[in-house]
């Protein structure tokens, strides 16, 4: 796990001086070397956490003829199985490091080496002899990579903050993104909150000559062909067959490691299986409240913990501790964020960090197998439109509303966003209706000027949204639903997941993420993964007998909530007050003071809204006005 940047230049005084106050700005993504290098008229910068072949896994990496130099932030899981596959074919390597199998991989298959890889990678190859710079992302865009682009210049960095730091970029808010972030909490697609600065999405490519992009290409995705040749008991088989095996892989490392273990289902299934392969006593780390109450699921965590016989750490995390983070966790992130679970996991990973260079997380899960309660509430309405208006949007309904009925129980937490559903565009198309779900300006819609929420603009972004919610060849609204949050809103805390571990230098691994469990998954009937409107149905079919049965027949998830309505109420409320009521932020022509000043008095619930508030204007007052 690493950092890395690159960019052309024609001074190599300059070009030096530049590179390392870019790498001084994420020295955190690797403490264990640093390296500047450049060939031609490209320099590469690489900063390394050491965790295989730490004796001769240094970058960059060159080939043996010169022609190719490579640096790579992340992990090659199969790197052992591709090496052989390269010296079978009579390639020499000089080390057992898998930047080394990635470069040779290149040199064999050029582009179409991206098929074999089973990973979390960003890597940059550049070719003096075709003078090309090739980047590429990962399936699932575990690892970050932005770029900056003008028309005489190309720069690209694992961390914006690294970019920000070249003399030659000069950027500015890019308000279109910042009115998107108000309306869903993230920014879809390669936009980011700075102008020219954008990321390479995930499972993409792109090739720079020159300085000039000449080709950006997606060189993955997954397609819903449903295979109903074989049945639920043959899926639940190959699907734990993959599980144990992606675990197995991901635990290839030459330090310690552990794994966040939250007492979910995702966490601990793999915490379940990672105890099956590990020798010694497997360190586990969770996290919770203990003020007020109704905030910590610990217990979970240790049940999984003691049936699997880990070494189980616990953190608890205090308002306190919010006040001393939270504006260095929005500087960590470069962006605004969209969830408050952030702060939570930011402290258990510096937990984690004490002990462990390696953690295995629980991430994809509920976005692969449709885990998220917004997918009941949305079946609920489907249910109901099929029964009262006799409709088969989906050919056969995937769900009747006398089989959800039983399940129905798990949303008594949900009903705020019952009656937001209910209330506003009741049996649109499929596509309204989950953008009016995951639309987050619902409650507090008027803390914003006209501008910023015009009815123009909504629509600008609905555009985008069905764009990517419409993409898929299903008439499925389940997989539908599933499949954009996969590219986007999984993206987007893959993003957490990086920063905070990357903050306080542990890798963060997600095992769930391989893809071939996406690519069987889309296989699957969504009849067998959303069974009378039970999430993640097939999943729990498949774990049951690996895990207790106090978490598999869990109803109350929480999803790691922080208590800020009620440290709003009490000891965060000058706090909020000062950052969101400041002469700066009223000048900044976003919000609707006035009224901001009346719920703020109000106390009111500190929900999703007024959380993306706090983000949003702290991100100003860090990148913008400094």
């Amino acid at each position: 796990m690493c950092g890395l940047a690159g960019f052309y230049t024609k001074n190599k005084v300059s070009g030096y001086k530049a590179m390392n106050t870019m790498l001084e700005a994420i020295k955190h993504r690797g403490p264990d070397a640093k390296s500047v290098e450049i060939i031609d008229d490209m320099c590469f910068g690489h900063v390394r956490l050491s965790i295989i072949d730490i004796e001769h896994g240094k970058q960059p990496v060159k080939s043996s003829d010169g022609r190719f130099t490579l640096i790579l932030n992340g992990e090659i899981y199969n790197y052992v199985e591709l090496r052989q596959q390269l010296v079978d074919k009579g390639y020499m390597l000089k080390t057992h490091s898998d930047s080394e199998v990635l470069l040779y991989m290149y040199i064999a298959y050029g582009k179409k080496a991206l098929n074999y890889i089973n990973g979390m990678f960003v890597f940059a190859v550049y070719d003096n002899k075709e003078k090309t710079l090739f980047l590429a992302r990962d399936h699932f865009g575990v690892k970050p990579i932005y770029y900056f682009q003008n028309k005489n210049f190309f720069v690209f960095a694992s961390e914006i903050k690294a970019i920000l730091k070249h003399p030659a970029v000069n950027t500015a808010p890019d308000m279109d993104s910042v009115y998107e972030y108000v309306i869903l909490q993230f920014v879809m697609g390669k936009d980011t909150f700075f102008k020219n600065i954008y990321k390479l999405e995930p499972a993409h490519y792109m090739i720079v000559k020159e300085g000039q992009i000449i080709e950006k290409k997606e060189y993955w995705d997954f397609h819903y062909d449903i295979d109903d040749s074989k049945t639920k008991e043959e899926y639940v088989n190959e699907l734990l067959l993959l599980l144990e095996n992606s675990v197995m892989l991901q635990m290839r490392s030459d330090v310690p490691f552990g794994v966040y273990l939250s007492g979910g289902l995702d966490s601990s299934t793999v915490a379940a299986l990672a105890s099956k392969n590990y020798t010694g006593k497997l360190k586990t780390f969770s996290g919770g409240f203990k003020k007020p109450q109704g905030y910590d699921e610990t217990k979970y965590a240790r049940i999984v913990s003691e049936k699997i016989k880990s070494e189980h750490f616990e953190i608890f995390p205090t308002h306190q501790d919010f006040l001393k983070n939270f504006e260095k966790l929005v500087y960590i992130m470069d962006e605004p964020c969209a969830g408050p679970g952030l702060f939570p996991q930011y402290m258990v990973s510096k937990e984690a960090s004490k002990h462990v260079k390696v953690v295995l997380g629980g991430q994809g899960g509920d976005e692969i197998f449709g885990g998220y309660a917004r997918y009941s509430v949305a079946y609920l309405e489907q249910c109901l439109k099929g029964a009262i208006f006799e409709t088969q949007e989906e050919g056969k309904h995937v769900v009747t509303l006398a089989s959800i009925v039983p399940n129905l129980s798990l949303l008594k937490q949900y009903t705020q966003m019952i009656k937001k559903q209910f209330s506003t565009g009741l049996f649109d198309t499929m596509d309204r209706r989950y953008f009016n779900i995951i639309n987050r300006l619902s409650n507090y819609t008027n803390i914003y000027n006209d501008h910023v929420v015009c009815q123009r603009f909504n629509n600008k972004v609905f555009e985008k949204f069905s764009k990517i919610f419409n993409k898929p060849k299903t008439k499925s609204y389940f997989n539908k639903m599933t499949y954009f949050d996969f590219k986007v809103s999984l993206p987007s805390l893959l993003h957490v997941e990086d920063r905070v571990g990357m903050s306080v230098s542990i890798e963060t691994r997600v095992p769930l993420l391989d893809r071939r469990i996406v690519e069987l998954a889309a296989k699957i009937s969504p009849k067998l993964k959303f069974k009378n409107g039970k999430t993640k149905a097939i999943f729990i079919d498949t774990v049951k007998n690996i895990l207790p049965h106090e978490i598999t027949n869990r109803k109350d998830k929480m999803g790691f909530p922080v208590p800020l309505t009620e440290w709003f109420k009490g000891p965060l409320k000058d706090y909020v007050k000062d950052i969101l009521l400041s002469k700066t932020a009223k000048k900044r022509g976003i919000y609707n003071t006035a009224k901001l000043e009346e719920i703020l008095k109000l106390e009111l619930q500190f929900d999703r809204g007024l959380w993306g508030l706090l983000c949003l204007e702290t991100w100003f007052k860090t990148f913008i006005d400094k």
